[in-house]
């Protein structure tokens, strides 16, 4: 029996979209990383680029738990000696949600140019509108009880 490895050209790829309102990051992004990275198919293969597109909508309403928002950093460097700057998750919520979510993904991807790939494929936008309606999506539910 031979081992089966998917090529290129059979990889079909749909359009997840998830509602963000009141769920917690921590268990969002494990969800959106397992669907961008493709192991939600039972045809995945960890060396190539299996996975679905996302569409995150409502981003500015999600949540941490226990006061994490305040107590977690987000750090970011420049390259540059003292070009360390850091900021609380709850500033970085308020100023740019989007780009909470889309780091916290990345830092569930493959490092290198897999990850760069599959990152590609995740859209998020802080509102409820967003500009991904003609591909059909399919819309994911999470429980939102455990997210309180």
């Amino acid at each position: 029996m031979t081992t089966y490895s998917p090529k290129a050209s059979e990889i079909d790829r749909a359009w997840h979209l998830i509602d963000a309102d009141g769920l917690v990051l921590g268990r969002l992004c494990t969800e959106v990383a397992r669907i961008l990275r493709g192991k939600h198919k039972t045809v995945f293969a960890p060396h190539m680029d299996m996975g679905d597109h996302v569409v995150i909508i409502n981003a500015s309403k999600i949540v941490l738990t226990s006061g994490k928002a305040e107590k977690n950093m987000v750090y970011s460097y420049s390259g540059y000696p003292g070009g360390l700057s850091s900021e609380t998750y709850a500033k970085l919520l308020s100023r740019k949600p989007a780009d909470a979510i889309r780091g916290s993904v990345a830092g569930m991807l493959p490092k290198g140019p897999l990850g760069r790939q599959m990152i590609k494929k995740l859209k998020v936008y802080a509102g409820p509108e967003h500009p991904h309606e003609s591909q059909a999506p399919i819309v994911l539910t999470f429980d939102r009880a455990k997210a309180r």
